[in-house]
């Protein structure tokens, strides 16, 4: 049917004069409409193709319809005038959604979540979600709400069950029902009589109360089998039955002149009578200017009879109308495949998911208070990723020769980020953009892990959890290493600084310890120890420090000075991994970097004796001590594990070329073409690659080998050359490896030495 005149069809039955009602039902695939008056009458979907419709509710004035959706974890809303195009007016956040009622004198949305333990409100749109409702919740369910008179009503069949009433505002919480109740299931209001109705799928039973719990009445007993929702209209209480699997009625007083419906629905589910007078009109308290209030502004049953309020985790300024531009404090969370955000200025600490896509396997996390961009890393990918905190701007920073990046921290002052990788064991150092990629500490690491900076200072601290577990400092520019902590340490996960007073915390997963010292590793003094059987990430923000436990599935905190007054912020929430605690709105610190880079063409680290310009690993700087150059001429040398690299055009000193994993090198080559270099190791017995800033290592040759004393690199035809005086013989492969041919295995005992001279086709060795 066309959908104006579908439109027009409802109007007229909804509008009509009527002696029975037109009743709106959700049944899980579709939402359908049944005309009450025909008996065991056909129903007509009014909405189909749909996942798992649970509950749903309308704004009759606006021809709007919405239901939550329990698979797909969401809100949607339709218009009766086109109910092809649906709109999804929440999407993240929920679970199981399972109780929804719509606000149609102020234009709200209020919903229970039964695995979230939430009950929310919203504008229609979705816009403004708040928590009205956070404690001593377990298992809310249903919801009816009397914008009339400010009320709203839920049930809770968890372990304790009950009914309760508040304002529409979130205050003058009560319990109005507690005794004879199970699983009360379904809920509805009779505006007239000023009562509740409710069902009790575990006593099989409808009664009701005065709104205030006063005066309950038995109404339907002994045939129920288990209902799930009610409405009421009139005279007359309908409900939903899963085991009949239909729509019944009776007289709301008596019970008596019972009858079915509607028979052999598919999954009955939320059920609601659709007429104007279930949603009779009233002027709205807070009038055209939304009650001056600057976002939410929600019923309430006093005076003035209505209530500023303000989204989640947003403060209401003390004019009590205005709120706050946004959360101040901050929690960032990685939970492995998401991202989250808890803001800590309100009580309520709920976790909102950032729209961050494709996320694998986040670690660490951190924050950069200037241009207000979230860094994470992913260890299944290997990569280093930022992102403005609305998901726009994502993008990959560090996305190349990286192993377990673990640890990460964002130079809020010199805009350097320096992170940690288990797989490389090493400390890394790039722009923020991910450009000038240096690496600072590749010597004595073994499972370096947290790292925290001190930018005011020039310091730079981190954990290593391997044999010789350890807390280490040096300057921003990886020199002047010192061990601070060496001593009674077993897994040393989290590290954070109080820059102000001086002090470092972390927290051992192994010991079970949360301490502190002074930024110089003394006066170590222990904090807490008591049921904290495995930490991970670790933060410190203002009086509190906060860590994640990943056996807890918790958040919690702690006075930073005292051990005391310990919190948990979120429990029972898994695969938690690291965290920040961040004022957004706060920097603090400075220093000559902060200042057009320190005049530095690319890095700038700043030091306690003062900055530095450093260069990215395949460049140079100049005598200026300011600027960086690609040098156009270097001798590569060996000393047994290390590589290293000296300029000749420079007075600098040697650079130690990052690789991991060498033993004894040997011989040494490098191809112009694509700036790697080509070495063997004795020890190894192979023959290795990788590009100068030690980036991509990988075997060209490993099987095979005996003793690889020369090797050299044909540039123009893009082979590798190599002796072997174990096996006497010379042989020639792509530079991938690919291809390999013994050249020469005759009259040789123990070549030594290779030459090549592409241009004229000879190469030159040595015998001895």
């Amino acid at each position: 049917m066309d959908p104006w005149l579908w439109l027009c069809l409802i109007w007229l039955l909804a509008t009509h004069v009527r002696s029975e009602p037109l009743l709106l039902f959700a049944n899980r695939l579709d939402i359908r409409l049944v005309d009450a008056g025909v008996k065991r009458g056909n129903a007509s979907i009014v909405i189909g193709g749909l996942e798992d419709a649970a509950a749903l509710d309308f704004v009759y004035a606006d021809n709007m319809i919405f239901w939550t959706d329990v698979t797909l974890e969401m809100i949607k809303r339709t218009h009766l005038n086109d109910t092809t195009k649906c709109d999804d007016i929440i999407s993240t956040g929920l679970v199981s959604p399972d109780g929804l009622a719509c606000d149609w004198v102020g234009k709200k949305l209020y919903w229970t979540d039964s695995e979230t333990n939430r009950i929310e409100v919203s504008d229609l749109d979705g816009r403004s979600r708040k928590v009205l409702f956070w404690e001593e919740l377990d298992q809310p369910r249903a919801i009816a709400l009397d914008p009339i008179n400010g009320h709203m009503y839920w049930t809770d069949w968890g372990e304790t069950p009950k009914i309760e009433q508040a304002g529409m505002d979130g205050l003058s919480r009560r319990i109005i029902i507690n005794t004879d109740i199970y699983w009360p299931n379904g809920l509805t209001l009779d505006y007239s009589a000023e009562r509740i109705y409710w069902a009790d799928a575990k006593l099989s039973f409808i009664n009701y109360a005065n709104y205030d719990g006063t005066d309950r009445t038995l109404v339907v007993d002994g045939v129920l089998t288990h209902p799930f929702a009610l409405t009421l209209y009139s005279d007359t209480l309908y409900w939903t039955d899963w085991e009949t699997s239909a729509i019944h009625s009776s007289n709301k007083i008596t019970g008596n002149s019972r009858k079915v419906i509607l028979d052999n629905i598919y999954s009955p589910m939320d059920i609601n009578v659709f007429s104007a007078d279930r949603q009779v009109a009233s002027v709205s308290p807070c009038g055209d200017n939304n009650g001056m209030c600057s976002h939410l502004c929600l019923m309430s049953p006093v005076p003035p009879f209505y209530t500023c309020s303000c989204p989640t985790g947003v403060r209401l300024l003390d004019d009590l109308m205005t709120c706050a531009d946004g959360a101040e404090m901050i929690l960032l969370l990685a939970r492995r495949t998401d991202i989250r955000r808890i803001s800590l200025d309100t009580p309520d600490y709920t976790d909102v998911v950032l729209q961050l896509p494709d996320i694998r396997h986040a670690i660490a996390i951190d924050y950069d208070v200037i241009d207000h961009m979230v860094y994470w890393t992913d260890d299944e990918v290997g990569a280093i990723r930022r992102s403005f905190m609305d998901g726009t701007g994502i993008e990959y920073i560090i996305n190349t020769d990286v192993g377990h990046p673990e640890g990460l921290a964002v130079d809020w002052v010199g805009r350097n980020l320096y992170w940690t990788d288990t797989g490389t064991n090493r400390i890394e150092v790039a722009r923020l953009n991910g450009t000038s990629r240096k690496v600072l500490i590749s010597e004595e690491l073994d499972q370096p892990r947290a790292i925290a900076l001190n930018p005011t200072q020039g310091y730079m601290y981190w954990t290593d959890w391997g044999e010789l577990p350890k807390i280490e400092r040096a300057y921003l520019d990886g020199t002047e290493r010192e061990t601070l902590i060496n001593t009674t340490l077993g897994w040393p996960n989290g590290l954070s600084l109080d820059i102000d007073n001086g002090k470092m915390y972390w927290g051992d997963a192994k010991t079970d310890w949360i301490e502190m010292a002074n930024l110089d590793g003394s006066n170590r003094t222990g904090l807490a120890n008591e049921q904290i059987p495995h930490i991970f990430g670790f933060s410190l923000l203002g009086d509190y420090v906060y860590w994640t436990d990943w056996q807890r599935r918790s958040i919690e905190r702690i006075n930073k000075l005292t051990g005391g007054g310990r919190e948990v912020i979120v429990d029972q929430l898994p695969d938690l991994m690291g965290l920040k605690a961040v004022n957004i709105h706060s920097t603090t610190g400075f220093n000559a970097c902060g200042e057009n880079n320190g005049g530095c063409s690319h890095l700038c680290l700043y030091r306690p004796i003062g900055p530095r310009c450093v260069c990215p690993l395949d460049l140079e700087l100049l005598p200026d001590r300011q600027t960086c150059i690609v040098p156009e001429a270097f001798l590569l040398f060996s000393r047994r594990e290390k590589i290293r690299r000296i300029s000749l055009e420079t007075n600098n000193n040697e650079v130690i070329i990052p690789l991991a994993g060498v033993m004894e090198a040997g011989a040494l080559d490098f191809d112009i073409n694509d700036n790697r270099i080509y070495w063997t190791d004795v020890s190894l017995k192979a023959i290795s690659r990788a590009f100068m800033n030690g980036s991509n290592h990988e075997y060209v040759i490993e099987f095979g080998l005996d003793y690889p004393d020369g090797m050299a690199v044909d540039w123009v035809a893009h082979n590798v050359f190599w002796t072997d005086s174990g096996t006497d013989r010379i042989e020639v492969a792509r530079l991938d490896g690919t291809s390999r041919r013994v050249l020469i295995w005759q009259d040789l005992d123990s070549p030594r030495s290779l030459a090549i001279d592409p241009s004229e086709g000879y190469m030159y060795w040595t015998d001895w």
